[in-house]
C-alpha cells in the first residue's frame, strides 16, 4: 500500500484528524466529506479534497497532499491542480492547502513562483516528526505520529495509544472504536508482512482481551460502521455510474449532494430513480 493511501483512508473515515492537523476545530468534522475530484476535460484527479457540506458554517475547501519522497515538481503539480479546480468551480468560497511531510527535509526548496502562497496562511505545512512525542499529543495527532514511528518502537507506542483510547473520557470527538480501529489499520500497513490476526496479537488483543465486553463492543461497532459506510459508498458509485452511462457527464452538484447522504435505504431508492428517470434534470429534482 502506498503511504498516501493510508493517509487518505484515515482522512476519509475520520476527517476530524485532518482538520486538527490544519489547525481547525475537529468538532466540525461532520460538516465535511473527504473525497477525490476528477477535473473535467483533463487527465487530472485530485485525491485529497475535504469538501464542506452545503449547510456547513465554514465553506473553505481543504486540498491535501501527502509527500513522503523528494519531488521537485510538487509545487507545480499541487498548485496547478488546485487552481484548475478553482477555475472549474469559481463559486468556491475559500481554500486552504495542507502539505504533509514525514520530515522537513522532504519539502521542496523555496520557489519564487509560489513563495507568497507558501509563506501565507493559505498553505499549512505539516512535518510529522515535529508534532511532538506521541505520549504528549492529543490522541488524534498521536495516531498520525504513529505512521512514521520506527518498527522497533511502533508496537509499544500502539499498545500505549490503545490503552489511552480505551481509558479516555474524551477522544477529540472520535469514538473509541474508530481510534482503535485506525491504530490497528496503521499497524497492519506498517507490518504488511504479517496477517491482521498477528498484528492484533502484537497489539495485545489476546484471547482473554477478545472475550471482554469492551473489546467485543469496540469490534462490533467498528465492523458495523465499516459495513454501513461501505454499502453507502458502493450505492453512491453505482448511482453515478448509471447516470453517466445513460446521460453522460454527471454534474458536480449532483455528486456533491450524493456525498452528503449516508442512509442506505434512501440511496437504494435513488439508484432505482437513476435507472427509471428520463433525464438528468428529472433525477436532480428527485434528489432535491
Amino acid at each position: 500500500m502506498k503511504t498516501d493511501t493510508i493517509f487518505y483512508a484515515i482522512f476519509q473515515s475520520t476527517p476530524a484528524i485532518l482538520l486538527e492537523l490544519a489547525g481547525r476545530s475537529p468538532q466540525t468534522a461532520s460538516q465535511y466529506n473527504f473525497r477525490s475530484i476528477e477535473l473535467k476535460q483533463t487527465a487530472f484527479r485530485i485525491d485529497g479534497v475535504l469538501l464542506p457540506q452545503p449547510n456547513a458554517s465554514d465553506q473553505t475547501v481543504l486540498f491535501t497532499e501527502v509527500q513522503f519522497q523528494p519531488d521537485s515538481e510538487l509545487y507545480h503539480r499541487f498548485f496547478g491542480e488546485l487552481f484548475l479546480y478553482l477555475r472549474q468551480y469559481p463559486n468556491t468560497a475559500d481554500w486552504q492547502g495542507i502539505l504533509i511531510y514525514p520530515q522537513r527535509s522532504i519539502q521542496p526548496p523555496p520557489s519564487p513562483l509560489y513563495q507568497v502562497l507558501l509563506d501565507s496562511a493559505k498553505v499549512v505545512p505539516v512535518y510529522l516528526d515535529e508534532l511532538g512525542e506521541i505520549s504528549q499529543l492529543p490522541l488524534s495527532l498521536s495516531v498520525m505520529r504513529l505512521i512514521i514511528e520506527p518498527e522497533q518502537t511502533a508496537p509499544e507506542q500502539a499498545r500505549s495509544l490503545i490503552r489511552r483510547a480505551s481509558q479516555a473520557e474524551s477522544t477529540d470527538g472520535l469514538s473509541q472504536a474508530t481510534l482503535i480501529q485506525t491504530i490497528s489499520t496503521i499497524m497492519v500497513y506498517k507490518f504488511s508482512r504479517l496477517s491482521r490476526e498477528e498484528v492484533e496479537t502484537m497489539l495485545g488483543f489476546a484471547k482473554e482481551l477478545r472475550q471482554t465486553r469492551y473489546f467485543q463492543e469496540v469490534r462490533e461497532e467498528g465492523l458495523a460502521e465499516g459495513l454501513a459506510e461501505g454499502l453507502a459508498e458502493g450505492l453512491k458509485e453505482s448511482i453515478v455510474e448509471v447516470l453517466s452511462a445513460r446521460f453522460g457527464t454527471v454534474p458536480e452538484t449532483i455528486v456533491q449532494q450524493l456525498d452528503t447522504l449516508t442512509d442506505a435505504v434512501a440511496l437504494k431508492g435513488l439508484l432505482r430513480q437513476a435507472i427509471a428517470v428520463a433525464s438528468i434534470v428529472e433525477f436532480a429534482q428527485q434528489l432535491n
